[in-house]
């Protein structure tokens, strides 16, 4: 449909110049710096504004017209984006300011995405979200496959501070198309005014906890963003020494590319696999393969063989993450889209995001750089265990997430709080 077509240009265009960010960021701080910590809260400072304001946004997003808060995330970015390129122009660019950059445009992005989870539903409807979130994923990163690749061209033309324009300007062209976007029932908003912002806020939180398909996958999503924190966290650490490209060496961009790259055939993945299994049931063989194909990366020095198998494990990464955000959009009533997703990813981005980036940066510094990234491979393990055991204990199988169990009704003072009627 028409306004959704324009939502996934939006995304796509924007999905471009963010490929660019992602490699120029950490890039500039460990040029200036050479340290793994501080390039570690780079990548954590892209996620931490969901632990810190997740609540918040998710509030905003159903109390506020949708369409119009995802427009000015959009421009705000923009001129967030462009004070790296002025700041360099004039020869005061700082590791300090890259970090606040990073933390501030990612707070952005959370505003967002807060109005986009209860915009898609409204779109496409429950019955398509898995194959629409699959177009949008697979198209974010189809563009940064490509964008990461050329990103480290155009650091070599431009250099890392330079090459975010491209970034800023896809920022602008997003703006417009979101705007273009006709007018969607707020379903939402009216019953969030009513609340509080405490009850609000607690709404969310009760029904999500009350959930246990949707908690046990929340559970999951915190440790496999863990992983990706870790992972992009210390790349270029990674790069540089283990694989013996240096953040100057063009071939650093396809790392990131074959990173996002995986992205491309999860989102191709997901969809068939919904057809033939449930959401959690997803989870079981995905979890081990992207483990397995862990422990290839942390242990190969060639980096052809780490780029293949970078795109291998960027599939598992991807596919599982996408399975629960469409899970959760599947089961969250219109009223509590923004509030219940903010708060399953300021648990789950937001603190295993940045917690990942730090505990991996910490580990290089004392260890060395292959014992950091192994702590990536360490969470998703962890992860399969979790998932196999909830599958293991059950007395009939696994918990199935539209078995009556998993939509049992979670009760507040003003309605109930549950999943999809039956």
């Amino acid at each position: 449909m028409r306004g959704f077509r324009f939502l996934l240009l939006s995304r796509t265009i924007s999905a471009l110049g963010s490929a660019v960010t992602a490699v120029a960021l950490p890039v500039l701080t460990y040029q200036q710096t050479r340290s793994p910590l501080l390039l570690s809260l780079v990548a954590a400072a892209g996620t931490l504004p969901y632990l810190l304001f997740g609540l918040v946004a998710g509030v905003v997003a159903d109390r506020v017209d949708r369409r119009r808060l995802m427009v000015a995330s959009d421009t705000l970015n923009a001129a967030c984006l462009a004070t790296v390129p002025v700041a360099a122009a004039f020869g005061v660019l700082t590791g300090a300011q890259v970090i606040a950059v990073a933390l501030l445009s990612s707070c952005l992005a959370l505003f967002f995405d807060a109005g986009g989870y209860g915009f898609v539903p409204e779109a496409v409807g429950n019955e398509n979200l898995a194959r629409a979130n699959g177009l949008v994923q697979g198209a974010e990163s189809l563009v940064r496959t490509t964008g990461t690749a050329v990103a480290g061209g155009l650091m070599v033309l431009l250099g890392p501070a330079d090459s975010v324009v491209v970034d800023a300007v896809s920022f602008i062209a997003s703006a417009l198309l979101v705007r273009a976007v006709a007018r969607g029932p707020h379903r939402g908003a009216p019953a969030a005014a009513r609340a509080g912002f405490g009850e609000s806020v607690g709404e969310g939180l009760r029904f999500l906890r009350g959930h246990r398909v949707l908690r046990t996958m929340t559970v999951v999503g915190t440790l496999q963003s863990f992983a990706g924190g870790a992972i992009v966290g210390q790349m270029v650490v990674w790069a540089d020494r283990g694989l013996g490209i240096p953040g100057t060496d063009g071939r650093i961009g396809f790392l990131y590319a074959a990173w996002s790259a995986g992205g491309i055939g999860g989102s191709l993945l997901l969809p068939r696999l919904r057809r033939r299994m449930d959401a959690f049931r997803v989870l079981l063989p995905v979890l081990p393969a992207g483990a397995l194909l862990g422990l290839v990366v942390v242990s190969v020095d060639d980096w052809r063989v780490a780029v293949v198998a970078l795109a291998l494990w960027g599939s598992a990464y991807l596919v599982v993450l996408v399975n629960t955000m469409s899970y959760s959009q599947e089961v969250t009533p219109a009223e509590l889209q923004g509030r219940v997703n903010t708060t399953r990813r300021m648990l789950s981005s937001g603190l295993g995001v940045p917690l990942g980036a730090l505990v991996a940066g910490s580990v290089t510094v004392r260890f060395g750089v292959h014992a950091g990234m192994s702590t990536a491979v360490v969470s998703v393990a962890l992860a399969a265990v979790l998932v196999w055991w909830a599958h293991l204990r059950e007395p009939g199988g696994e918990p199935s997430p539209r078995g009556r169990a998993a939509l049992r009704p979670v009760r507040s003072r003003r309605r109930p709080a549950c999943g999809p009627k039956r």
